[in-house]
């Protein structure tokens, strides 16, 4: 069987240059409940956010995701300009009140004036649309990488849950061997204590053998057998599923884990005890991938 299941842990990156920058793009997720999104977008972005995060939810589905963008300048370009007329002014004001105090004028007060507000005005350059369409390949092509390495990490996800739920059938057939021993048992150890209380012609055994039916049917575990396996498949057919299964898989792991503790109310019998509780191990450690699991 082809496994298809993904690890919600992934990085992906990718570049693309421009007229006159170099965009990078990285995005890295963790495992989470829900979508947990956090963006770093340069300001001429900012309006493409909501367009930026349907890309990631339309792939990503679900994860703890941070996503940033970043702009590199490749050459002679900035969107500040120097306030001319702001400049003239302050110099003007500066010389006035210079004269009157009698302090020279020098370069110092243009250095002095170009740390006074609104003298530098920054522009907001609208982004362009055919830039922007070379962004969103690049976006969708970290994205992609990010969804590869989340199949890869899947891979070793899927052979750790595989082998602890072979883990968990190996120890269920084991159970069957006991069941006749424990049952021969329960019947020796209930003639005994009549022996003690009373004499064997006291005894009404066709009460006693329909008290010994019914005490053996309430330990009767073959219901429990055939459901715990029918989850374990259910499991295995869910884990080939070319879609986000992982909450599915936990409510199938919680199916499991009644079967088992139901398994170990009835086993009255120190092996089959043992075996129940290596089943309990076995399943605690698919819960644990199973929080990694998209």
């Amino acid at each position: 069987m082809y496994q298809m299941i993904r690890s919600m842990t992934g990085y992906g990156k990718a570049e693309c240059e421009l007229a006159l920058k170099k965009i990078t793009i990285e995005v890295k997720s963790l495992n989470s409940k829900q979508l947990d999104l956090n963006t770093r977008i340069p300001g001429v972005y900012r309006e493409k956010e909501i367009e930026i995060r349907r890309e990631i939810s339309d792939k990503l589905i679900r994860g703890k995701v941070d996503f940033s963008l970043y702009s590199e300048s490749l050459g002679v370009e900035s969107n500040s300009v120097i306030n001319s007329p702001m400049v003239k002014s302050y110099f003007s004001q500066l010389s006035e009140l210079s004269n009157e105090l009698g302090l020279p004028v020098s370069e110092l007060t243009l250095q002095i004036i170009m740390q006074l507000p609104e003298v530098v005005k920054t522009s907001r350059d609208e982004p362009d649309e055919n830039e922007w369409k070379i962004n969103v390949n690049a976006i969708r092509e970290a994205l992609n990488a990010l969804d590869n390495f989340r199949l890869q990490e899947g891979l070793s996800l899927y052979n750790d849950i595989i082998n602890n739920l072979n883990t968990i059938t190996t120890l269920l057939g084991q159970i069957t061997p006991y069941e006749l021993e424990r049952t021969v048992k329960v019947k020796e150890r209930i003639m005994e204590g009549l022996k003690e209380l009373s004499s064997p012609e006291g005894v009404d055994h066709n009460r006693l053998e329909q008290e010994m039916i019914f005490y053996l049917e309430k330990l009767d575990i073959n219901e429990e057998k055939v459901r715990l396996g029918n989850h374990c498949s259910y499991f295995i057919e869910t884990l080939a599923l070319d879609e986000p299964i992982g909450k599915k898989l936990g409510f199938i792991a919680q199916e499991i884990g009644r079967e088992i503790n139901t398994l170990g109310s009835k086993a009255n019998h120190t092996e089959m005890q043992k075996l129940v509780i290596g089943m309990k191990d076995a399943l605690e450690k698919i819960k644990e991938q199973l929080l990694n699991v998209l």
